[in-house]
């Protein structure tokens, strides 16, 4: 019997690929790296303005308790800390919120990949019960009412206030979130901005073959992958006492299709270090924990505990600073 493990990819556009060309002639030093430094990006910042104004704006949910910050804390690396969100009228949202930052990149939002978009997924947690439990005409009808915003939005989008201006701006901002890190500038040619420890820790995360699934300028969030490529997890994760649920499925939500269950869209790991607890269902409490899984999972190898903390002494590398939108 050949028991070789089968790696399954689902490769789309490769916004967040490799490919993406990256400005300098410093990068240049660096382009034979399955990893490569965020891109410079313009943005209207009258959008953005409005974006941000958006994004900390309960009015969005139906009885005004939260925001879009509500579940993505600034302070851990744009997720949530707790292992659910709560939404509008106290409802616990069935998987822990990833981060914002750098979802633009994406080339898929959300765990399972259900839209392409980050303006697809502010229409559907503007309509999930979990979320934000409200309609657009409800959501509308509470934002008209608010003069300087109407004003402020006639002048960056000729249709004024509309719900899909709202859902552009909210975007926009959202595209802005970029976090430059210090391996970015490692990329770009400044070799002193990462340790000799998290160079190794990088070197082991290319040998061990984390790059498989996390590579190009996202660190990952270009792919769909199998959680338990090569291990069962999820059965040996309802043995530790956690049951199955309908977000286990994964990707198979979307699709309905037998090979694409337990199926999700590949992380960034940008500012991982900042975003416990891990995975979709936040079952790993700590980075250490998160890539002890991996390695189980989906990588079917051991390694020395030294590899493995050099490991995580290279994730700390990828966390960055917020940079202003240009």
């Amino acid at each position: 019997m050949d028991n070789t493990p089968r790696f399954r990819f689902r490769f789309g556009p490769l916004l967040a690929g490799c490919a993406l060309a990256v400005a300098g002639a410093a990068a240049l030093a660096q382009a034979d790296e399955p990893l490569q430094p965020l891109p410079e990006q313009k943005f209207d910042l009258r959008k953005v303005a409005l974006g941000e104004r958006l994004f900390s704006d309960k009015r969005f949910s139906t009885d005004g308790t939260v925001a879009c910050i509500s579940c993505h804390s600034f302070q851990h690396g744009g997720a949530d800390p707790r292992p659910r969100s709560i939404g509008a009228r106290g409802a616990v949202g069935a998987v822990n919120s990833p981060s914002i930052f750098n979802s633009g990149l994406n080339f898929r939002q959300l765990w399972n990949g259900a839209v392409t978009t980050p303006e697809g997924v502010i229409d559907r947690v503007v309509k999930s019960p979990t979320v934000f439990n409200s309609s657009w005409a409800e959501v509308l009808g509470k934002l008209t009412q608010d003069g300087a915003l109407v004003r402020d939005f006639a002048g960056a989008y000729p249709s004024g206030l509309t719900a899909a201006s709202v859902m552009n701006a909210i975007a926009t901002y959202q595209r802005s979130l970029v976090t430059p890190s210090r391996f970015d500038a490692w990329l770009l040619g400044d070799k002193g901005a990462i340790t000799a420890d998290e160079k190794k820790g990088y070197d082991n995360f290319k040998k061990y073959g984390c790059v498989a699934c996390h590579q190009g300028i996202n660190v990952g969030g270009n792919v769909f992958q199998k959680f338990g490529a090569v291990g069962d997890y999820f059965k040996d994760r309802v043995a530790r006492g956690q049951p199955m649920t309908d977000a286990d499925k994964g990707y198979f939500n979307v699709t309905r299709l037998e090979d694409d269950m337990h199926v999700f869209k590949v992380p960034s790991l940008r500012n991982v270090a900042l975003t416990a607890p891990y995975f979709h269902d936040a079952s790993a409490a700590t980075l250490e924990d998160a890539v002890d899984v991996m390695f189980k999972y989906q990588l079917g190898r051991t390694a020395p505990a030294a590899d493995k903390a050099l490991i995580v002494k290279f994730l700390h590398t990828l966390s960055g600073t917020l940079k202003a939108a240009q």
